[in-house]
């Protein structure tokens, strides 16, 4: 099946914010995604999820710079300050996660895409 109406051409590259294209581990032709089979249906899967992947990854950004400003902010108060204590452990942990949920992502589309 020809997407060509989808992507203009193949192996674009990342798109705005180094998220991924949705055809990213599916087969080119050199101008359109070729999905061939249930293995290219499992890659445009795999770019999806990457793709809400590196959202996480940046939301978890967001929150370590929330936590941040939380505790600058605290003036020294011990509520404040664990407050933001959690907060920034919280986020450090999702980056954590969502770092190597990418990677296992991009290993396994890269086995569909071969």
């Amino acid at each position: 099946m020809n997407l060509g109406i989808f992507a203009t051409v193949c192996g674009g590259g990342g798109g705005l914010l180094g998220f991924p294209t949705w055809y990213e581990f599916i087969p080119c032709n050199g101008r359109s995604p070729q999905i061939n089979g249930i293995n290219d249906i499992w890659g445009i899967i795999a770019a999806i999820i990457d793709i809400l992947l590196k959202f996480a990854f940046y939301l978890a950004f967001a929150f370590v710079i929330y936590g941040g400003i939380q505790y600058l902010t605290s003036q020294g108060a011990p509520d404040k300050t664990n407050k933001a204590k959690g907060t920034l452990i919280s986020a450090a942990v999702g980056l954590l996660i969502v770092s190597i949920s990418i990677a296992v992502v991009k290993f396994l589309g890269g086995l569909l895409g071969a």
